[in-house]
Formats: C-alpha cells, structure tokens, sequence
C-alpha cells in the first residue's frame, strides 16, 4: 500500500534536491576539521549495520589513535551536547552510545544533534583526540567529514528501495555519490562471484568509489546479567527472540540454526520496553512446553534493559544476548584496512591545535 505513497515521496525527493544544492554551491555552509573525520552512515531509515562497522573502526585503529565517536543518541531523553560519564543510561546517551561505553572504555565518547558543534566540544574537553568516528552523519552536511563510509544492506539495497514514505530511504540514491567508500552489508557467509558481480552491476559505484562487501560474525551466547546459575541448554530446543532494531531477519535467521523452534517478538527499532512488553515475553517463554529453551534478545536492545526497573522479570530465565562483528569477505579485510589506515594517517595533524574550516 505504500507505493500509493509516491506523490508524497516526489515532494520529499525535491525538498532533498533543493537542499543538496544549496551545499553544493555553498550557500549554505560545510564545516570540516583539520584531522581525520571518519563517518558512519547510510541513505535509509536504517538496519544496515552502523554499529558493528563503528566497533569495527574502533578496533582497527585505537591501538595507535585516541578515538572520540560522536553519536545522535538517538531514543536518549537529554537533549544538546553530552559527553558519556560512569553512571549514565540509555537515558542520557541512547542505547548504541551506551554499548560503546561499555565496550572501549579508552574511547571518548559523546552524543549531541549538531554534530559540528559536538566534534567542537569534543575537541575542547579532550585536545589530545586524533580523530572522530561520527555515528550516522551521511546526511548531516553541516560537517564535512574527510571519509565517508556509506552501508547498504544486502537484503534491502538503496537502490531498489523507494523515498520515505512510499520506501525506507531517508535520502535520494544519488547522495551515494558523495561516498568514498560503499560496503554492502549482511551478506551471506557463503559469497559466489557471480553474487558479487550482480551486486556491483546493481550499485554501480564511481570509479573513485570504492565498494566491499562484508558479513556478520556472531559471538557466543552471553548472559544480560551477571547472576549465577545461568546456562545454556545442550540440546537447545526453543528460544524466545524479541527486539526493537530495525531488520532483525539476519539474526533470526542465525538463531534459527541455532536452535528447534524459534519465537519472534519483533518492536519498534530502539523501543523503550514497558512492562507489559516483558511481560508478554516472559509469558511467551512460560508457556513454552519443556525445559530446554532460553530467552535472547540482541546487544542493543541490552543495553536498555540492564537498568531498567523491571528487568527483575528475568530473575529466574535464563536470558541471553548475542554479540556480532563485522568481518569482510576474502582478501577485501586487508584493502579496506589500508584505505583507512592510509587516510587517517594522511591527515593527522600530531599537534595539540585542532582547527576549523569553513
């Protein structure tokens, strides 16, 4: 019913023009920085995998580099400019910012919604930060980041999706063309040429662009909490799912091979669960007939459950949430990581002064 939607869609893809337009000819402002900005994004509503391919970064460069990733916060309660401190929730910051607190505690870490503005704050409280990782920003052209990292999901391509609100496109497919480098992702394990031909011919990147496919890997069965007692069944015969993201296929898929039956109780991407929505999955789980069964949900929607008050309902389930990262078919692992590395070190200023360009 939604292609009924495309008069709507039309008028949301001339505002996008009118919009990009104004910054390509510079009337309105792009600010950049004089050391590496690294971002994160993509042209949907979302469901690409922004958070595992930021980790993924992280990981690749924080051996050398004093990192800052700059969030939206996206779901938080706050609003402006906050920098992640012990103590703070999902509340404060959002629940990916939390899962980044949790994860690289050297990381400075902060959310605010104008994002020129917090890498400038960011900046100020930390000098010795050597680059930012900005979080979901393709479509933030205030700031001018020096690479852009564009995600497609392998499932749901930019461009055979429609605009909002006939599609799931927040962006008009040609803002791809600011991206230095695509990678489409969720792709299968198993990964043919022909696949990756298709998948090409499809998107058809810039000859400047240049495009990766990559994979989830996921980790082992995690508890929530920390209480004892916890395990996992041998023979696991169901497991009750729910989630708030927004394409959970590629993990019930995953889970599904995990396991006899699987029980899915899909919300609202980022959704803040109430009480009756623990309720209703701790009942879906009660109502499951033998012993070996469990209850997962993903590392995300954890991170706003753990200081929830009634996370208690679980007290007495064993409650799991999976892990993931990112990796990259073949020899692609090597070529990405040296784009990247070869940038940042290009341009980092190894100087206390950080300035700004308009």
């Amino acid at each position: 019913m939604r292609i009924f939607l495309l008069p709507l869609s039309l008028l949301y893809q001339l505002v996008l023009f009118i919009r990009h337009k104004l910054f390509d000819w510079g009337i309105i402002k792009s600010t950049s920085f004089d050391f590496p900005i690294i971002c994160v994004g993509n042209l949907t509503m979302g469901g690409t995998g922004k958070t595992p391919h930021i980790e993924y970064l992280v990981r690749l460069l924080s051996s050398k580099y004093k990192i800052g990733i700059l969030s939206r916060g996206y779901g938080r309660k706050t609003k402006g400019f906050l920098q992640a401190e012990p103590g703070m929730t999902y509340r404060h910051i959002g629940d990916e910012p939390m899962q980044y607190v949790k994860k690289f505690q050297e990381a400075q870490i902060a959310v605010c919604e104008k994002r020129v503005e917090g890498v400038k704050r960011m900046i100020k409280s930390s000098p010795n930060t050597d680059l930012v990782l900005l979080d979901d920003a393709f479509q933030h052209r205030y700031l001018k980041a020096g690479l852009n990292i564009l995600l497609t999901d392998y499932h749901n391509l930019y461009p055979k999706d429609y605009l909002f609100p006939a599609g799931n496109l927040r962006d008009v497919v040609v803002a791809a063309k600011r991206a230095d480098i695509i990678v489409v992702t969720k792709t299968p394990k198993v990964f043919s040429p022909f696949t990756r031909r298709r998948l090409t011919e499809i998107i058809q990147p810039e000859p400047t662009q240049r495009l990766f496919f990559s994979y989830l890997q996921y980790g082992r069965f995690t508890p929530v909490s920390h209480q004892s007692g916890i395990f996992i069944p041998r023979n696991l015969g169901t497991i009750v799912l729910f989630c708030g993201i927004a394409n959970p296929y590629p993990f019930q898929e995953y889970l599904r091979s995990r396991c006899n039956e699987l029980i899915t109780i899909d919300f609202p991407d980022h959704h803040a669960f109430t009480k009756k929505d623990l309720y209703r999955v701790v009942n879906e789980y009660e109502n499951v007939l033998g012993k070996n069964k469990i209850v997962v949900t993903t590392e995300k929607d954890a991170m706003r459950l753990i200081d929830s008050p009634y996370f208690r309902l679980f007290e007495n389930i064993p409650f799991f949430y999976v892990p993931v990262e990112v990796r990259f078919h073949d020899e692609e692992r090597i070529t990405f990581d040296q784009q990247v590395i070869e940038y940042v070190r290009k341009n980092s200023a190894n100087s206390s002064v950080h300035s700004v360009k308009n």
